[in-house]
């Protein structure tokens, strides 16, 4: 028997658009890094880029489940004594960094590696509104809510 693996060259590499309105951030994130990891191909690999792009727009409209709004603290060192800083989802959308929240929550699902870091930083992409320059990839619209559980239609 032989093993055979994919080289760069053979990846096929598609694009989904993502409408984040009204979604939960821990699910959108878990499906998200599942893409980007490319664990929905049969051709996973953990050593190879085999993910495709995310576009992700109306990163605005997200939502959280119960006071996590309010109370989910994000904590950041300036690397001084003292310097610990903190901040809350309501506090980064004030200040139009919206895309922080989803960017946090998927880094915190993927492995920390230089090919994640690789991926985060090529594969997706964060808009604040419907507007994207990404027509020329021609983006597959993915349809969240038809992917929970509590919308499908029992058959």
């Amino acid at each position: 028997m032989k093993t055979t693996t994919l080289k760069k060259s053979e990846f096929q590499k598609a694009w989904h658009l993502l409408d984040a309105t009204d979604i939960s951030v821990g699910r959108l994130a878990s499906r998200v890094s599942l893409i980007l990891k490319g664990k929905n191909k049969p051709q996973y690999s953990p050593n190879l880029p085999v993910g495709d792009g995310v576009i992700i727009i109306n990163t605005d409209k997200v939502k959280f489940s119960g006071n996590k709004n309010t109370e989910k603290k994000y904590y950041k060192h300036t690397g001084h004594p003292g310097g610990i800083k903190e901040t809350t989802p309501d506090k980064l959308k004030q200040n139009n960094k919206s895309n922080d929240i989803i960017k946090k929550a998927i880094k915190g699902m993927l492995p920390n590696s230089p090919l994640f870091r690789d991926l985060m930083k090529n594969n997706l992409k964060l808009y604040k509104d419907a507007k994207h320059p990404h027509e020329s990839q021609n983006p597959k619209n993915l349809e969240f809510k038809s992917m929970n559980r509590k919308n499908k239609v029992n058959a």
